[in-house]
């Protein structure tokens, strides 16, 4: 099974939204589906660059949402971002590195998708209530 989580951290780094799409799938898939479903009052949505696009850009500012995601390297015009709440992105990264000390995560040894989808659900309700 290749598959690609796509997550949604509140700013204790605890999950809130997960998605999982195929591995060869854009983040760009993953992102409309997390996008649409946001936390009520999200004031900010950090990102990688794998995120930047103009339409997730647009889609933040009409939600009057600041978007920190650091423009692609190809970019021609590369808009702005605030280093330092990119800062905060390591906060998803740990996450992630939580999720994956589960070792039917971590290994993905389940073959169905909705299966590992359920391992991760549990994974990440004990992270989010156990929260050190």
């Amino acid at each position: 099974m290749n598959s690609k989580l796509h997550a949604v951290c509140d700013g204790q780094g605890r999950p809130v939204r997960l998605h999982l799409t195929a591995g060869q799938v854009s983040d760009f898939k993953g992102a409309d589906v997390l996008l649409t479903d946001l936390p009520e009052g999200t004031e900010e949505v950090i990102g990688d660059r794998g995120y930047d696009s103009n339409r997730i850009r647009r889609y933040l500012v009409e939600q009057n949402i600041t978007a920190c995601i650091p423009p692609r390297k190809n970019r021609k015009s590369k808009p702005s971002y605030n280093w330092h709440l990119y800062k905060k992105r390591h906060l998803i990264e740990n996450m992630f590195a939580k999720l994956k000390d589960w070792r039917r995560v971590a290994t993905r040894c389940d073959r169905c998708a909705h299966t590992f989808m359920s391992a991760i659900h549990i994974a990440a309700s004990f992270i989010f209530y156990l929260k050190e």
